[in-house]
């Protein structure tokens, strides 16, 4: 289960001040250990499992929302 503890430091980092390039390899990171958690969870069924991955879900949204920015209207 290394991935499940590189899920839980990945959720412990501080994440202040970042560069676009910090926030894409976070981001990258973030779906990474979703994919390999997705698998172990696919065989175990553990509840656990889901709560750790949703919330890596929640960090990753948030980076991306920040990294991509807000559309603005156009045509106003």
């Amino acid at each position: 289960m290394d991935i499940l503890e590189r899920a839980l430091e990945f959720e412990q980092e501080k994440r202040k001040s970042l560069s676009t390039s910090d926030r894409v390899k976070i981001s990258r990171e973030a779906k990474s250990l979703i994919l390999g958690l997705n698998e172990i969870y696919k065989k175990n069924k553990d509840q656990s499992i889901m709560d750790t991955m949703k919330r890596l879900t929640a960090i990753k949204r948030k980076i991306e929302k920040r990294l991509h920015g807000k559309h603005l209207l156009t045509g106003i």
